[in-house]
């Protein structure tokens, strides 16, 4: 099993939630972040006075899936997420060693 945590921008988040119900993918975690990548910011002004906005609010979605479903979701996400401009964010996938459900106490595959 892997973890796919995709932070996106805001407006994004609802193409890609379709995009992997499309797939079958409907269990997921979603988070509201602030983060930057290479980017590191941009100055800004605001009632006549220039600051720097460094944090720029992203949505972070996390699923877990078997591993032969790994590059369809990722791929899923991708497009979904892309716009082609600087901050479409950033996808990480990790490994899994156990998942349990709570409610069952299924444990592998079975519990996500």
């Amino acid at each position: 099993m892997k973890k796919i945590e995709a932070v996106i921008r805001p407006m994004k988040f609802e193409a890609v939630r379709e995009s992997l119900e499309a797939i079958g993918i409907a269990s997921m975690t979603v988070s509201e972040v602030k983060g930057r990548g290479q980017q590191k910011g941009v100055m800004q002004q605001w009632r006549g006075a220039e600051y720097v906005v460094d944090l720029f609010p992203k949505t972070k979605v996390e699923v877990v899936v078997p591993d032969g479903r790994v590059e369809e979701v990722v791929d899923a996400i991708a497009k979904a997420a892309r716009t082609g401009q600087i901050g479409d964010g950033k996808i990480f996938v990790l490994p899994v060693e156990r998942a349990i459900r709570v409610r069952t106490g299924e444990e592998g595959e079975e519990a996500i």
